[in-house]
This record gives structure tokens, C-alpha cells and sequence, in this order.
């Protein structure tokens, strides 16, 4: 075991009933940092992330958390904490007083767990009091936060957990999660938001029908040679409209947001041409005011691979129905 590794899963395999939820799934996340998990809905993230917290288990394979193997108990690895399908809370009870049951039903001394502590890290101190009913949907995922943060834990696995977060509210979560990653917590989330994923991630695993179709840094997702469109705005959009239908590599895209054709121009490029555009542009006296992707790398790279495993999988369904039907 690598000792670098907080997870390592090989050949990890989980079905209910007829239902391949994870399909030969291999992973490696590396200690100390932010783990992103994406994949449509049914892809198996959920399901992932449970055998991480010891709610399920696998049919076969092996599973490693902090170089010790993951036995087939229902028991949550040492070290471990988070919430999937959202926290499970006490709605009758304050924020204060959940974290005192759950401190209470680990055994620990509720007067030195850490309670004021972790409703302060989550930005929850002020409603500490407050009975949890009333809680919004993104004081609640906060409170699923400080619940994990009370055993503080070398590995934190959290599902959506940005869901219901206003701007603040999830700028100030983005911090907790840096800086828990900086301090050497590991990170596993996933999210159906690329803004959060990129901004917080390293690493991603992309997954699709149960199979991982990618797992790595993002910038390999951002090859030079992948071609991507991108949104420009200029001092003279018809002069740049014609300085980049003549540029090798470059071509005009149609833009959904219905702009194209006025001031924004959108052009496809892998991201060599896009840099030799942007020379000749400045070259042309024509000044470069905004200069963005129209879907990001990591959503890009998310529905094409996605696309293609779903594709994978309906050609399987039919030569095994062809070669049924032929015996």
C-alpha cells in the first residue's frame, strides 16, 4: 500500500438485485487532498461513497483506507466521518443539541468534543440554539459538516454538500474544506456543480453506469489538443470574426447563448490555436476584454465521456441481445 494513499480500491464490484451499481471500479485518492466524484444520476457516486463510510459493502474487490484493509462488517473505517443522501438530523432538537447526541453516542465527553468548535468552523455559531426544524436546506448541509468535523477526521466523505448553499454560504464552506485539505484531512465529495468541483478539486473521478471512465488531475481533462469553444468579446468583434476564420486551427461556433453574430464572438479550439489567435488579435490592435470557455474543461470532458460510455454500453446490450436471439 502505497502510503501516500488515503483510498485504494481495486476491482470493487456492488450489485442490488440485477442492478450493477459499481462495475470493476479501481480508485486511488491521495492523502491531503480534494477528491471530486461526478458522474449522472445512477452512475454509482452515492453508492461509492457509502462503502467509504461503511454503509455497505462490496460483493468483491478490495477496498484500502489509510493502507488497512475495509472488512465486509457494516462499520464506518477509523478515522472516517461524513453523511451521504444528506445529514440525518434531530429536527426537535438544536444544532447544539444534535452534535451533544451524536458526541454522546461516540462515547465522548460532550464537554470537550469540540461542539463550539465545529459550529464556529461551519459559520452555524449564532443559530447554535436555534431548533434544527426551522434549519434551511444549506444550514442543514452545514450542520451535516460540523457533525463530520467532531471526530476530526482523517478522511471526509461528503455527498452534495453544497446543495442549498447561497454564494456566501458556499464561499465560506470552500474555505473549511482548503483548509481541512491543507492541514492533511483527505477530501472525497461529489457534486452535480463543475464551478465547485474546479475550484476546490485536484483530482476527479468521472463515473458513468457504475464504471469509472476517469480518474486524475484536472488539467488532463484540459489537453492542449482537445478542442473546446470558447467565448470572446473584443474592441472590433468583425475584425476579430475575421482575423479568426482565417487562423489555422480555429473554428466559428455556433454560441447558445443566442449572441453570436453581435458582439461576442465563439470560436472551437484546442488550446494552441486559441493562444495563436490571441497573438495575432493584440498583433491586430484588436483588444481582448474577456476571454472564457463556454462549458468548462471539466464539463466538457464529463458529457463526452459519459456520452461514450453510455453508447459503450447500449452496443453491449445489443450484440448480447443479437447473439441471444441467434442461438
Amino acid at each position: 500500500m502505497d502510503s501516500t494513499l488515503a483510498i485504494r480500491a481495486r476491482g470493487i464490484t456492488k450489485c442490488f438485485g440485477d442492478i450493477v451499481a459499481l462495475d470493476d471500479a479501481d480508485l486511488d485518492v491521495a492523502q491531503g487532498h480534494v477528491h471530486g466524484m461526478v458522474g449522472p444520476n445512477g452512475a454509482g457516486k452515492t453508492t461509492l461513497l457509502g462503502l467509504l463510510l461503511g454503509l455497505t459493502v462490496a460483493d468483491s474487490g478490495r477496498l484500502e483506507v489509510f493502507g488497512a484493509p475495509v472488512g465486509r462488517a457494516f462499520e464506518v473505517p477509523g478515522g472516517v466521518a461524513g453523511f451521504v443522501d444528506g445529514p440525518g438530523l434531530y429536527p426537535s432538537l438544536t444544532a447544539r443539541q444534535n452534535l451533544a447526541a451524536l458526541a454522546a453516542l461516540r462515547g465522548d465527553d460532550t464537554r470537550s468534543a469540540g461542539i463550539d468548535d465545529a459550529l464556529e468552523q461551519v459559520g452555524l455559531t449564532d443559530v447554535a440554539d436555534d431548533r434544527t426544524r426551522g434549519y434551511s436546506l444549506g444550514m442543514r448541509q452545514r450542520l451535516g459538516l460540523a457533525a463530520a468535523l467532531l471526530g476530526k477526521p482523517r478522511l471526509l466523505v461528503l455527498d452534495e454538500p453544497f446543495n442549498g448553499l447561497d454564494p456566501a454560504g458556499k464561499k465560506h464552506i470552500h474555505g473549511v474544506l482548503t483548509r481541512l485539505a491543507r492541514e492533511g484531512t483527505s477530501v472525497v465529495l461529489s457534486s452535480h456543480r463543475m464551478d465547485d468541483l474546479e475550484a476546490l478539486c485536484s483530482e476527479v473521478t468521472i463515473l458513468a453506469t457504475g464504471r469509472i471512465v476517469f480518474s486524475g488531475p484536472l488539467g488532463k481533462l484540459a489537453t492542449e489538443n482537445r478542442a473546446l469553444d470558447y467565448r470572446l468579446l473584443t474592441s472590433d468583434p468583425e475584425r476579430a470574426r475575421g482575423l479568426a476564420a482565417d487562423a489555422p486551427g480555429i473554428h466559428l461556433a455556433d454560441d447558445t447563448t443566442g449572441r453570436q453574430g453581435g458582439e461576442v464572438l465563439v470560436v472551437r479550439a484546442p488550446v494552441a490555436a486559441l493562444d495563436d489567435l490571441v497573438v495575432r488579435l493584440v498583433h491586430e490592435g484588436v483588444s481582448l476584454r474577456e476571454l472564457a470557455p463556454v462549458v468548462s474543461p471539466l464539463e466538457a470532458a464529463f458529457l463526452a465521456l459519459t456520452e461514450h460510455q453510455k453508447n459503450d454500453t447500449r452496443q453491449q446490450k445489443t450484440d448480447a441481445q443479437q447473439q441471444e436471439t441467434g442461438r
